[in-house]
Formats: C-alpha cells, sequence, structure tokens
C-alpha cells in the first residue's frame, strides 16, 4: 500500500510540472540584432561649455596668437592677441549656434575658420572648412577652460 501511495504522489507532482513553454518566448540574439538605440547625447546636451576657453594657436607667421573664448548661454566674447607684435589686441561679440549634431559651435559675425568641436573642457578649432586640424600640429589647435 505505502508503494502504491508513493507512486500515485510521483505521478501527481511529475504531470504537475510538466507544463509546455508558452509560445511567446524572445529570442533575444534576434531581438538585440534588430534592435537600435538612439543615442542622444552630444556635447549641447551632455557638457558644460559655459565659461572661458584660452590657449595660443598655431600663425603662419609669427609665434601664434593667444586667444580666449568666452561662451555663455548662447553668446561669445573673442579676444585675440598676436604674440611678438605690438598690435593691440582684437575683441569681438556676437552670438554662437550649435549643429544638427549638437557637437559643434558655429561663432557668428566671425571670419572663417570660426567653428569649434567641443570637448570635455576644451574647444578644438576646425579648418576652414570645418573639418578636424590633423596631422602633426592637429592637437595645438585646441583652447582650454
Amino acid at each position: 500500500m505505502k508503494k502504491t501511495a508513493f507512486l500515485l504522489l510521483a505521478v501527481v507532482m511529475f504531470s504537475c510540472n510538466n507544463k509546455p513553454k508558452p509560445e511567446t518566448d524572445i529570442d533575444l540574439a534576434s531581438l538585440t540584432d534588430t534592435l537600435e538605440v538612439a543615442d542622444t547625447h552630444n556635447a549641447q546636451n551632455s557638457l558644460d561649455v559655459k565659461g572661458a576657453y584660452k590657449g595660443t594657436l598655431p600663425t603662419a607667421s609669427g609665434e601664434g596668437m593667444e586667444i580666449t573664448i568666452v561662451l555663455e548661454d548662447s553668446t561669445y566674447t573673442k579676444d585675440v592677441t598676436y604674440v611678438g607684435k605690438n598690435n593691440k589686441p582684437y575683441s569681438s561679440k556676437g552670438k554662437y549656434a550649435w549643429d544638427k549634431t549638437g557637437r559643434i559651435v558655429t561663432l557668428s559675425g566671425e571670419d572663417k575658420p570660426n567653428q569649434y568641436f567641443v570637448e570635455e573642457n576644451a574647444l578644438r578649432q576646425l579648418d576652414i572648412d570645418g573639418n578636424r586640424i590633423v596631422g602633426e600640429m592637429g592637437d595645438d589647435y585646441v583652447l582650454r577652460k
């Protein structure tokens, strides 16, 4: 009798745990292949760009030019002094605008090059066509906070 009761109990327990898998199982490998995550982070919405950026940028002739750019909410001031020359410092003011990627600011009212790639605590001057300056002197075109 004990064997029959035990056998009956075992059959009941196994039959309860033998449920079919639901048909809504998700194949995670195929899901991650088709899932695109929109990365909305950029310099415009992720970095604190307000502040003063300073540095000495190379020039075609001379020892370079000391530049200070102060960015506020949507305005800038720019001071330029040519190193080793007796020229007066040049100052300008205006508005700046972000590009559609939120990574580059353009200083309105300035002669080209007037675009800067915004980095963490730095502005990297872009060339006259808005491209990053590469090569041996590429890192010489950075203004730091």
